[in-house]
């Protein structure tokens, strides 16, 4: 009989066989300081592109002052228990009010964490006769609620909707047998690619099958949209988005995440969502962060438009440089370059330890072999010197990477 951590100590994984090099350096990295455009590594100060903090947020003064407060008032406990049981307040509800209308959605309902939320939401929305029909680049938090499923579950070819129309004619025909329904997901934004979801499209085959869209819109939410209400407002078919989810974790610089619908269906998912019904409620120090937070991202529009500014600054320096930034349509600034994951490893500490630049990078398996992604993430607190001296630095390292110079160093010390 075969011990079970037999499989573990002889393969650590497509990432984890790399432990020994990248532990503490490319992976599990210690920045320091405050949340900001530079920051300290190794003791080093560096520009910092890899801070989900799109709006600046999280260093504003009257943010710092009502967390503090917050914080001091309720402390990190309160309310103690689930929404079900003992941790159900007046400020969850407003903060719920007050996000779905911002949405243009009937009800919306507070999740404590991004990932275990959107995993329970679907897990919530579908039972053992429907299908779910979702995107093949989606986040993994989205595949692992679809692996929740007992159901039937296709994937289509990354906003491709004749691969989409093909998968719900297949779905179609199943639950013609099963009585059951079709939940099709996307996301807004794909956080590696940086691509919005083709939504409209997707919404237009709702002429031609009943389906119900769940939208995962992490990365649009905050950044999309005249007011900011994200890639569903963007595009046009916000209302045409069945349950639109988005996470505090970007642009609201905090921690949790909410849910949005019609009433009828988020009274269901309060009911049905295991990880909300049976986890602690979302502290009230956060929830009281959230509203100040929600209220700045309404009546502040300069912190977008600055954003924006930054962002199209980034990208075409980029494309002027003749830098490959694939088809990217929101914040998210992906380089893709060619190597190997010692070359890229080699060229992401000569960033860092010589040019002071510190953004994530990204290697098989998440993107091909022989292909390196260093991903860009642009906030409202970037300057034009970051930009400038990011730019001078990504010239500098793809020549180097050219001439080989990265080939001859792959260890890390």
């Amino acid at each position: 009989m075969r011990d079970l951590f037999d499989r573990i100590y002889k393969n650590k994984g497509p990432l984890g066989m790399w432990a020994s090099q990248a532990e503490g350096y490319f992976v599990f990295p210690k920045l320091e300081g405050p949340i900001s455009n530079r920051m300290k590594f190794k003791g080093k100060e560096v520009i910092t592109w890899s801070i989900n903090d799109y709006l600046g947020l999280s260093n504003l003064s009257e943010v710092r002052e009502i967390d503090f407060k917050a914080a001091y008032d309720y402390g990190s406990a309160y309310p103690m228990g689930a929404r079900m049981m003992s941790g159900h307040t007046d400020l969850h509800e407003k903060l719920e009010n007050e996000l779905a209308q911002f949405v243009e959605k009937e009800s919306a309902y507070l999740l404590n964490f991004g990932y275990q939320g959107i995993l329970s939401t679907i897990d919530a929305l579908v039972g053992k006769n429907d299908v779910i029909v979702y995107d093949v680049d989606s986040h993994a938090c989205i595949v692992d609620g679809v692996r929740l499923h007992i159901g039937k579950r296709f994937t289509y070819k990354h906003n491709d909707v004749l691969s989409l129309e093909k998968n719900l004619i297949r779905a179609s025909k199943i639950i013609e047998q099963t009585g059951g329904g079709i939940l099709v997901i996307s996301e807004g934004v794909f956080g590696m690619r940086g691509e919005q979801g083709c939504l409209k499209e997707i919404c237009e085959l709702k002429k031609k099958f009943n389906f119900r869209f769940l939208v995962d819109d992490a990365h649009g939410f905050g950044t999309l949209g005249k007011t900011g209400a994200g890639t569903g407002f963007e595009q046009g078919i916000q209302n045409e988005i069945d349950v639109y989810f988005a996470t505090f974790a970007k642009s609201m610089a905090s921690t949790g995440a909410f849910i949005a619908s019609e009433k009828e269906v988020i009274d269901y998912l309060k009911y049905n969502m295991r990880s909300q019904m049976f986890a602690k409620s979302l502290q009230t120090q956060l929830v009281i962060g959230a509203l100040k937070r929600l209220s700045i991202l309404k009546s502040r529009p300069e912190l977008k438009n600055k954003l924006w500014e930054n962002v199209l600054m980034l990208q075409n320096g980029l494309k002027n440089n003749g830098f490959n930034i694939g088809n990217t349509q929101s914040c998210v600034t992906p380089v893709y370059l060619e190597g190997s994951i010692p070359e890229a490893m080699s060229l992401v500490k000569d960033l860092r330890e010589n040019f002071g630049v510190f953004c994530s990078i990204v290697v098989y398996p998440v993107i091909p072999k022989g292909l390196i992604l260093l991903r860009l993430i642009p906030t409202a607190t970037h300057t034009k010197e970051d930009i400038n001296e990011t730019l001078d630095a990504f010239s500098k390292i793809r020549e180097r990477l050219k001439r080989g110079v990265y080939k001859l160093k792959t260890k890390v010390k």
